[in-house]
């Protein structure tokens, strides 16, 4: 598996532009508005992924997706949202990106331990 920290204001189709190459085999990619882009939805099916993604609401042609499978991503943003809850992680204390990615995987763990 590979984790890419990217900035925190580069944008979120920028960042998987990065990470496109190492995506694993998947059959669908869940998706937020922010990776609504025509070169991204065609670099997934031509990897064979089926992107649901909704559409920006500047698109002139909307592009449908599957909203009860769309519905399944609040366990992702669960997820951001229980990591968040660490005041290191969300005040973003480390200045070494090493370290801070360390501090997410630490807050997994638990959060994964704590859970079972």
């Amino acid at each position: 598996m590979i984790l890419l920290l990217s900035e925190g204001q580069m944008s979120d189709y920028k960042g998987a532009a990065l990470m496109v190459d190492a995506f694993p085999k998947a059959k669908i990619l869940l998706g937020d508005r922010g990776y609504d882009a025509d070169w991204f939805r065609h670099t997934l099916i031509e990897r064979g992924i089926i992107p649901c993604i909704p559409s920006k609401t500047n698109r002139k042609i909307p592009i449908p997706h599957d909203r009860a499978l769309y519905r399944q991503r609040h366990r992702i943003e669960n997820m951001f949202g229980k990591i968040k809850d660490w005041r290191r992680i969300h005040t973003r204390y480390d200045r070494c990106a090493h370290t801070f990615m360390s501090a997410i995987c630490i807050a997994a763990t638990v959060i994964f331990w704590l859970n079972q």
